[in-house]
């Protein structure tokens, strides 16, 4: 589907395939900077796009950012991710940076903004052993104490803690009213005494951890925002991080499908190429479709956020993210069916795009969560 893009964004999308296609276009490429795909973020590759200034793309200028909107961090997400560049810290990185910038110190925002513009990588964690989508239930708490808060509890599933500066934590510092209250928001250094930061095997490699708060001492330079008000801070980024996940995951569906339909044209099977078969013809027509509906429906939301960055769009972001997350899934399995055997195969990477889809109708609100947040938008 042919997109109308200003002069800028086109450079930017140029630049950016370019520089994917000379840095990691390979799967020898791929499997140095990210040991075979056990690790999911390369840090010298991660710098280098740095240096070129493209992870500071939607920070602020005053912190050395170019201060763009959603619509171009999401080109520069599509592009990463279709071009299968590991640096995965970035996506956690910008939904922590968002969090910085509404509603931290401006201290907080110095170190953590001009940091993401300098290739560091932050973390955001909210799940626990005993809640997960139930991100009220949480029971990691937060005591008061001279001078700050000492924390003590567990948290899991957190993202590219093993490799961030700081974690961007939710924890429970006091209860009355609903569940919802109480919930503070702290900047925690991943070197702080009393956090034991323990990695957990996936199908993904090694991306997630497990967190322990033993004592944790934190000052009251480290919240974030207001105490007691983590709820409504969650809830005020919930925009950036769905349309940054649906971003990601489209781009990885459109790899997909080009492997997919490069394969079907070359593969030939009775005597033609499989493409030719009614069966696959009508497969990659439909995909295709889809794809063009998922980005038409990507790129609006962008422009909406973009026109009205301080309104938040819970419909519209989680019918992206829901639409973008089970599309890339049904994307990736399709390919692998297409391709038989060699789908299967690791030369030929569908299985681990595959591996990359999986979870993401998981991660940032299940594809359930979404789906009933869009029927609550409705009054049901």
């Amino acid at each position: 589907m042919p997109r109308v893009l200003s002069d800028e964004r086109r450079d930017l999308v140029k630049a950016t395939a370019d520089f994917c296609r000379r840095e990691c276009g390979t799967k020898d490429q791929r499997d140095k900077l990210t040991a075979h795909g056990r690790e999911q973020h390369n840090q010298k590759l991660y710098e280098k796009m740095a240096a070129l200034g493209w992870l500071g793309i939607a920070v602020p200028e005053e912190y050395g950012g170019a201060g763009q909107g959603m619509t171009d961090l999401c080109l520069f997400l599509q592009e990463t991710s279709y071009g299968l560049a590991p640096i995965s810290g970035f996506g956690t990185t910008v939904i922590a940076a968002a969090a910085y910038e509404k509603f931290g110190t401006e201290e907080q925002k110095r170190v953590v903004l001009q940091g993401v513009v300098d290739g560091r990588v932050e973390a955001v964690s909210m799940s626990e052993p005993g809640a997960g989508s139930d991100v009220g239930a949480l029971t990691c708490r937060a005591e008061r104490t001279d001078g700050g808060y000492r924390v003590n509890g567990q948290k899991t599933w957190c993202s590219n803690a093993h490799i961030a500066d700081h974690i961007l934590l939710i924890a429970r510092t006091g209860q009355g009213g609903s569940k919802h209250h109480g919930l503070t928001q702290f900047m925690v250094p991943t070197n702080a005494a009393g956090l034991q930061i323990r990695g957990i095997d996936t199908m993904g490699g090694k991306d997630v951890n497990d967190l322990y708060f033993t004592d944790c001492f934190v000052p009251d330079s480290a919240v974030v925002g207001e105490p007691g008000q983590g709820w409504t801070q969650l809830m005020a980024g919930l925009n950036v991080e769905r349309m940054m996940l649906a971003a990601l995951m489209l781009g990885v569906a459109h790899r997909a499908f080009d492997d997919t339909l490069a394969y079907v044209r070359e593969r030939e099977q009775f005597g033609r190429p499989i493409g030719s078969f009614q069966a696959m013809k009508h497969r990659i027509a439909d995909m295709a479709t889809e794809l063009a509906c998922a980005q038409l429906l990507l790129d609006d939301v962008a422009a909406a956020i973009d026109a009205e960055p301080g309104r938040l769009f819970p419909r519209e972001a989680s019918m992206a993210k829901l639409k973008c997350t089970e599309l890339a899934k049904h994307v990736t399995l399709e390919g692998m069916q297409m391709m038989g055997g060699y789908g299967y195969a690791t030369e030929y990477g569908m299985e681990a795009l595959l591996r990359q889809t999986v979870v993401s109708t998981v991660y940032g609100g299940t594809s359930e969560i979404q789906r009933d947040i869009i029927g609550k938008s409705y009054g049901l």
